[in-house]
């Protein structure tokens, strides 16, 4: 397994860092980000797709999907994304900005997001049930396992490892890499960081009222199912991996520790630990050095494939 950290943090990190504080205070909105209603009310204005790319809207049975398609096609592998959110915030706009820059990358790529089933109206299994339906829906288009790259991040990554975990014990060929940011893999939230960054976590930090202890996914089921919580699944055998985390989130330990377990069973593994950053900064796009960096590293890493 790789590591690296970063020692130097820009100052356009540290000021988005302060904004994000402020506005998960209980001066502001904090509470309603924290407990998730703010996630669900959120209302964005529709997605301008860029020129030259095209996206298609794909209505499934139990939930929707989008295949962006760049103006250049150069390459036979496909990218499967899943959003994150905490599995109770649908897809946003950020998400197709997402899907832009996967699309960009090997010289021209084809991008699936899912906007799949969320809780508390459609706890687990939903979820995972639409990974899977999707997935076998790109196969049915005459992909191979070898030829799917499946990316997450938050609770999308958890489901990324979820989907593997599942399609592994399934006998259905497994994708060729993952790229996991931030992902969530512990749901009964265990993790040494959960304590440690308690404090320094903008996001979720100083209450116990996030949507991370809500357990509105995990519904009835235990949290430490493999498939709720991959962190406690089996990790042989599975594809190689590029974990991205900040080291002040909360849940820093769900990338490190699941990157050990996956490494300890034999898989290939790259994680990245960014200093002074917060989960999922890589949202902030080309606003900042850090993300900036953290993409150029999914890049090189997808184009290594």
């Amino acid at each position: 397994m790789q590591t690296g950290k970063n020692d130097n943090i820009s100052l356009q990190a540290k000021i988005v860092r302060q904004l994000i504080n402020i506005a998960t205070s209980d001066y502001l909105i904090g509470p309603g980000i924290k407990k998730g209603t703010f996630r669900r009310r959120l209302v964005e204005p529709p997605w301008k797709c860029p020129s030259g790319y095209s996206v298609l809207k794909i209505k499934m049975p139990k939930f929707d999907m989008e295949f962006l398609t760049p103006p250049e096609v150069n390459s036979g592998f496909v990218v499967l994304q899943l959003h994150g959110g905490g599995y109770i915030g649908k897809m946003r706009n950020v998400y197709r900005s997402f899907a832009k820059y996967y699309s960009d990358m090997k010289g021209g790529l084809k991008v699936l997001t899912i906007d799949y089933r969320v809780a508390p109206e459609n706890p687990y299994p939903a979820a995972l049930e639409d990974a899977v339906t999707a997935y076998n829906w790109l196969l049915g288009l005459g992909y191979k396992g070898s030829d799917i790259i499946v990316a997450g991040d938050s609770a999308g990554g958890g489901l990324a490892l979820a989907l593997a975990m599942y399609l592994k014990d399934n006998n259905i060929s497994l994708p060729a890499a993952m790229v996991l940011m931030s992902p969530w893999t512990d749901l009964t939230a265990s993790g040494s960081s959960y304590e440690t960054n308690y404090e320094s976590d903008p996001l979720f930090g100083n209450t116990r009222e996030s949507m991370i202890y809500n357990g509105e996914y995990t519904g009835n089921n235990e949290p430490d199912n493999p498939y709720i919580s991959p962190l406690f699944g089996d990790f042989k055998g599975l594809m190689p991996m590029l974990f991205q985390a900040g080291s002040i989130e909360m849940l820093l330990s769900d990338s490190v520790d699941a990157a050990k377990k996956a490494e300890k069973a034999g898989c290939s593994v790259k994680l990245h630990v960014y200093e002074g950053m917060f989960h999922v900064f890589q949202m902030a796009l080309d606003l900042l050095p850090e993300s900036k960096q953290a993409w150029q590293e999914v890049k090189e890493f997808i184009e290594n494939i």
